[in-house]
C-alpha cells in the first residue's frame, strides 16, 4: 500500500521541490537555456513528481526503474503522441543523470530508460509531370527572365535532380561543379564527401544561372554557387520560401525542400534503381533509412491495383 505523503493531489512533496528549484537554477544560469526550454522541462518533471508522490514516493531519489516505467505506461495509455513520450524520457533522463553526477542520488535509475520508437514517416511527394511544373514555374510565371528566375530554376532543377539537402545546396561552391562528369561534389552529415550525378536539365541550368551569378553575388560570397539578393551566400530560409511557391504555381501537393528529395528517391525507385544506388545519392549511412522509401512505391502500387484490376 502507498504511503501516505501528506501532500494533496498534484502537489509535490517539499523535497521534490525543492531538487526542481535547484535544477531549475541549474537550467538557467549555468546551461543557459530559454525561458521555453527550461519550462517545458520543469513542466515535464513535475508531472513525474505527481505520478511519484501518488505511488508513495517523497523524493525523486527514491524512485526506481519500474516507477519510471509505469510513469511512461500512465502517458501512454492518456494517449499522449510519439514525440511527447520521447522529449519527457529525454528531460527525465537529463534531469536523473544532474541527480546522480551533483550526488544528490547514488544510482541512475533513468539512465536505462527508453524512450518509445517514432513513428518514421515521409513529407508529402509529387508526381514526375508535378515536379516537371514546380522545377519551371519560375520561368513562366516571370515577365522576364532575371537573374533570379535564372537562380530559382536552378535551384529547384539542382535539388530534385541530386536529392541534396537544403543545407547541401546553401553549402555548395561553384568549383564543386564537374561539368566534364555532369555531378556535383556535396558535403554531407558528418562532413561525409559524395558525388553526386545533375543529369542534363538541371546541368543546364546551373550553366544559365553561372552565366549572370556575377550580377548578384558580392564580395561577401565568395564562391558560394548560389547567392541571395544581398550578395551573399543563399539562406536556407529563402530556399524554403522559393520551393512553397513554386509547389503552389505547379498546382500539386505543398512541397519543402526536403519533399524534392523524397520525390527524386521514390522517382528513382519507381524507375528501377537499385536500392543501395539511392542510398549512396542521398547520403544516407544506413540502408533502414532508404528503405522507407520502398514503402511509398508499394503503397502506390498497391493502390493502381486496386484501380485497375478486376478482382482486387
Amino acid at each position: 500500500m502507498a504511503e501516505d505523503t501528506g501532500k494533496g493531489e498534484g502537489e509535490l512533496a517539499e523535497p521534490m521541490a525543492a531538487a526542481l528549484g535547484r535544477y531549475e537554477r541549474h537550467l538557467s544560469a549555468e546551461r543557459n537555456l530559454s525561458d521555453h526550454t527550461v519550462r517545458a522541462y520543469l513542466g515535464d518533471l513535475t508531472q513525474l513528481g505527481v505520478h511519484l508522490a501518488r505511488l508513495g514516493h517523497a523524493d525523486f531519489g527514491d524512485a526506481g526503474l519500474r516507477d519510471l516505467r509505469s510513469w511512461l505506461a500512465n502517458q501512454t495509455s492518456r494517449g499522449q503522441q510519439r514525440s511527447t513520450l520521447q522529449r519527457r524520457v529525454t528531460a527525465v533522463r537529463v534531469f536523473y543523470a544532474w541527480l546522480a553526477a551533483t550526488g544528490r542520488i547514488e544510482s541512475d535509475p533513468a539512465s536505462t530508460l527508453r524512450s518509445p520508437k517514432g513513428a518514421r514517416r515521409l513529407p508529402g511527394t509529387a508526381d514526375a509531370p508535378t515536379v516537371a511544373r514546380l522545377v519551371g514555374s519560375p520561368a513562366e510565371s516571370a515577365t522576364e527572365v532575371t537573374p533570379v528566375v535564372l537562380r530559382d530554376v536552378a535551384m529547384l532543377e539542382t535539388l530534385y535532380a541530386t536529392g541534396i539537402r537544403v543545407s547541401e545546396l546553401c553549402g555548395l561552391d561553384v568549383d564543386e561543379l564537374d561539368r566534364a562528369r555532369g555531378a556535383v561534389r556535396v558535403l554531407g552529415k558528418g562532413n561525409k564527401e559524395r558525388v553526386v550525378p545533375l543529369g542534363r536539365p538541371a546541368a543546364s541550368a546551373l550553366d544559365a544561372w553561372l552565366a549572370v551569378r556575377g550580377e548578384l553575388a558580392g564580395p561577401s560570397a565568395r564562391g558560394a554557387m548560389f547567392v541571395g539578393e544581398r550578395g551573399g551566400r543563399i539562406d536556407p530560409r529563402v530556399v524554403r520560401r522559393i520551393v512553397h511557391r513554386a509547389a503552389r504555381a505547379a498546382g500539386g501537393p505543398d512541397l519543402a525542400p526536403h519533399g524534392l528529395r523524397h520525390a527524386m528517391a521514390t522517382h528513382l525507385l519507381e524507375g528501377g534503381a537499385d536500392l543501395r544506388v539511392v542510398q549512396e545519392v542521398l547520403g544516407h549511412s544506413s540502408l533502414a533509412t532508404t528503405q522507407l522509401y520502398t514503402h511509398v512505391t508499394q503503397d502506390r502500387l498497391r493502390t493502381a491495383f486496386q484501380q485497375a484490376h478486376p478482382r482486387a
